[in-house]
């Protein structure tokens, strides 16, 4: 949320910026953030993007990516909250709605190889390779345990955006072992669970992420509901703005 990290160069590298032309248009995505409670205090599980990659290079985030054309063709047995469905509506449709939540999940397992779901449904079917891969396990994706915290589109003068929503989910709904440092594709690196204070205080992490994580911490002190509003964070006449969603 800070407006001046187009000039922080230690922030943002010159590759990132974009140098000529109409702002790019985001791309939907969508990112997890699984709490794991149980110790002195809750913690979450953060990866290192890799310093070849094109976005947000060698920073700390959580699980997430862009949403794939299958995660529109499926329709698992427990679908989103009620009211989590009404929030994401006000800037989608109902089956895109589902499909970011879907995103959010299928991103986590391959970049962390944690399946988020439930096994006492029929297993649906899907062409998609990410899902079969998913779906070998014999777990449905769950998404009524998901609620949305928050959502943000990445300032205009980046050559890269993204419309990510943020969904939260408690670590109970990972089905299998849950490993002090998770395993994936790789695509994150050094992943491992952080507890809310020392994640804060972490150099390496997107102004985003900090301030996600701040309302995190907000709804689990407060022990907020489905219905309850985030930050929606927004770049309008080049100044960024905090809206809720």
């Amino acid at each position: 949320m800070n407006g001046d990290e187009s000039r922080d160069s230690n922030y943002i590298a010159a590759s990132e910026l974009r140098s000529k032309g109409r702002a790019v248009r985001p791309k939907d995505a969508a990112t997890l953030i699984i709490v794991r409670r149980g110790g002195k205090e809750p913690r979450v599980l953060l990866g290192k993007r890799a310093a070849s990659h094109k976005f947000m290079p060698n920073k700390f985030v959580f699980p997430g990516g862009k949403v794939d054309p299958g995660d529109s063709r499926i329709l698992p047995p427990h679908d989103l909250h009620p009211e989590v469905m009404k929030r994401l509506r006000r800037g989608c449709s109902q089956n895109r709605a589902r499909a970011l939540a879907l995103a959010a999940i299928r991103e986590t397992y391959e970049e962390t190889g944690l399946v988020v779901g439930e096994p006492h449904t029929p297993t649906i079917k899907s062409r998609s390779r990410h899902w079969a891969d998913f779906l070998q396990h014999d777990v449905n994706p769950r998404l009524d345990v998901l609620h949305l915290i928050a959502r943000a589109i990445t300032p205009p003068y980046r050559n890269r955006r993204f419309d990510a929503r943020f969904f939260m989910v408690d670590a109970e709904h990972i089905q299998g072992e849950v490993h002090e440092r998770p395993q994936g594709s790789g695509e994150l690196l050094d992943l491992h669970w952080v507890g809310l204070g020392k994640a804060q205080q972490m150099e390496q992490l997107p102004h985003i992420t900090r301030a996600v994580l701040q309302e995190l911490e907000r709804r689990l002190r407060h022990d907020c509901g489905p219905e309850v509003e985030g930050p929606f964070v927004l770049t309008r006449h080049g100044r960024p703005v905090v809206e809720s969603v």
